[in-house]
């Protein structure tokens, strides 16, 4: 890592510093793997950071989906209003109901 910054400071001056925040796991696992690659853990993150934005994250949801389900719960929310408004159940209702039909 030193000798990056030495042979290579016109690079290291493009860089911006970041902290990161990791769990205790990913931490271990980041120390890992950086080892067993023979690259920095900065070098790591970048790695990860840059393959996130080239293929995108697994897992990441439509951009459109919450504009979908938030129309969906307001027409939801609308129909409800007319119906008379309030629901007749309350959460610690549905929970007793469901507590009592257990085997004591």
């Amino acid at each position: 890592m030193y000798v990056v910054m030495y042979i290579a400071p016109l690079e290291m001056s493009r860089m911006v510093r970041k902290q990161v925040y990791l769990e205790p796991q990913q931490e271990r696992r980041l120390k890992q793997t950086a080892r067993a690659l023979g690259v920095s853990e900065a070098e790591l993150i970048r790695r990860g950071v840059s393959q996130v934005a080239d293929v995108g994250a697994p897992g990441l949801v439509d951009p459109e989906a919450w504009v979908r389900e938030l129309a969906f719960i307001r027409k939801r929310a609308r129909r409800h209003k007319r119906r008379g408004g309030m629901r007749s159940w309350t959460r610690e209702g549905l929970y007793e109901e469901r507590l009592s039909r257990l085997p004591h």
